[in-house]
């Protein structure tokens, strides 16, 4: 099987890339929306899809259910459900990708049973699925784990609707998933301690246009009432802007930028990023649809420190590349991991590439800096941290080369080529 790798020719103490990088459409929002196409009876069509290795592994998952997915232009898309039918999810698109679990919610939904897999995806942590189960068996399932796989099954086919709390934990994919399954199932649904990202926001706003009725968007608590399939009657999704591709943009310009302007992306989404950049010295301007990053004269940031938690917090998937920033700010910064205790297992290559850090415990890392870093080889471990090593390569001095780039394809489109066209110097090779 052949492998792909980046090699990166470091700026050293430059800040010399340039120009305009337009932000791609939402993973973490057109996927769930993908899911929730096995409630429609009419199928979906959706624009501004990010050109990513997930849809290779949605469309297998498709293929298992009976759904079409057919291309429209580079990034349009109609998802054809008029064929789904329930079955088993397909195994290795299933291993590969955490978010495939949210399928089981409106599989569930519409026909009360499911064979799957325990869900994969990147290695940031323990990633248990209780949560999904426990609040399947509120609604009415029953299941079992056999010979690696889930059987789940609904007395009478039929969702019952039910109050949920989220107890343990926030989780954005769970709050997606019980809000597919309480859109066909019978009475009210009602979530409690749920996640308010934007990504949730721009999934319910699209399915109450088509038929659902939910209420609470951006809140701690949604009620769903249940009701008959959905509908889309023409209407388009949409797809936002992917704001982690923004922060991740927007780190990047502020050590290695001397003018850079991001495009198509939504401000407003990465307030706690933006301020917090600002306070350290970043010159931000923002519009209402792009940012601009002029670092022509600026050589000090202040340190600060960071803990991630839920929107609006500052995001788990931007700690790996904020932390990079914190090696070339002047000071001592505390980062602690609040959300995946598996999150800060990247370090040590940064200590190889001459960061001084240390770690505490599994959530905690105090970074000092201004530190020079020296490229070396790295394997990216999953799609944030394989782009903070992007960043990391292109921060330090002479080449560095990054293995396991298939992580960073699953969640940034076209990567190498957007790179280039700002100035940076980035290839990728086929082993």
């Amino acid at each position: 099987m052949e492998k792909e790798k980046f090699i990166i020719q470091g700026l050293g103490k430059e800040k010399s890339l340039s120009g305009k990088i337009k932000i791609s459409g939402s993973k973490n929002a057109v996927l769930p929306v993908m899911a929730a196409s096995v409630l429609f009876e009419d199928g979906i069509k959706m624009t501004n899809v990010p050109l990513i290795k997930d849809l290779d592994r949605i469309k297998e998952i498709y293929e298992g259910l009976g759904i079409k997915m057919d291309k429209l232009s580079n990034d349009s898309y109609f998802i054809n459900t008029k064929k789904v039918r329930s079955g088993e999810m397909d195994e290795k698109a299933s291993k590969m990708m955490r978010a495939s679990i949210i399928f089981a919610g409106p599989i569930l939904a519409r026909f009360g049973e499911l064979v799957f897999p325990h869900p994969g995806g990147c290695v940031i942590g323990a990633r248990p699925i209780d949560l999904f189960l426990e609040g399947f068996e509120k609604m009415g399932a029953t299941w079992e784990h056999k010979n690696e796989k889930y059987y789940i099954k609904v007395k009478g086919k039929k969702l019952k609707g039910a109050n949920i709390f989220f107890k343990k934990l926030i989780s954005v994919t769970a709050t997606e998933t019980f809000i597919m399954a309480g859109v066909l199932a019978e009475g009210k649904t009602v979530l409690s301690n749920v996640a308010m990202e934007p990504e949730i926001i721009s999934l319910i706003d699209y399915l109450n246009k088509c038929g659902a009725k939910i209420k609470g968007a951006g809140t701690p608590v949604l009620e769903i009432k249940g009701g008959d399939l959905l509908k889309s009657n023409g209407f388009v999704y949409e797809n936002i802007p992917d704001r982690i591709e923004t922060g991740s943009f927007l780190i990047l310009g502020a050590l290695c930028a001397s003018d850079l302007e991001i495009c198509n992306c939504d401000p407003f989404h990465l307030e706690v990023l933006i301020e917090t950049l600002k306070d350290s010295g970043v010159n931000i301007e923002l519009g209402k649809n792009y940012i601009k990053v002029n670092n022509k004269n600026k050589e000090n940031y202040k340190t600060f420190d960071i803990k991630t938690h839920e929107y609006p917090g500052f995001p788990t998937d931007l700690q790996s590349p904020i932390l990079i920033y914190l090696t070339q700010v002047n000071g001592e910064s505390l980062v602690f991991e609040t959300i995946f205790e598996g999150r800060l297992n990247y370090v040590d290559d940064l200590i190889k590439m001459g960061a001084d850090i240390k770690l505490w415990d599994a959530l905690r890392a105090t970074v000092k800096g201004k530190t020079y870093l020296k490229g070396r080889e790295l394997d990216g471990p999953d799609i944030r941290t394989g782009f903070a090593f992007v960043i990391a390569a292109l921060v330090a001095e002479n080449e560095s080369i990054i293995n396991n780039i298939y992580y960073i394809d699953r969640g940034y489109e076209n990567i190498e080529n957007r790179l280039q066209a700002i100035g940076a110097n980035i290839e990728r090779v086929i082993n």
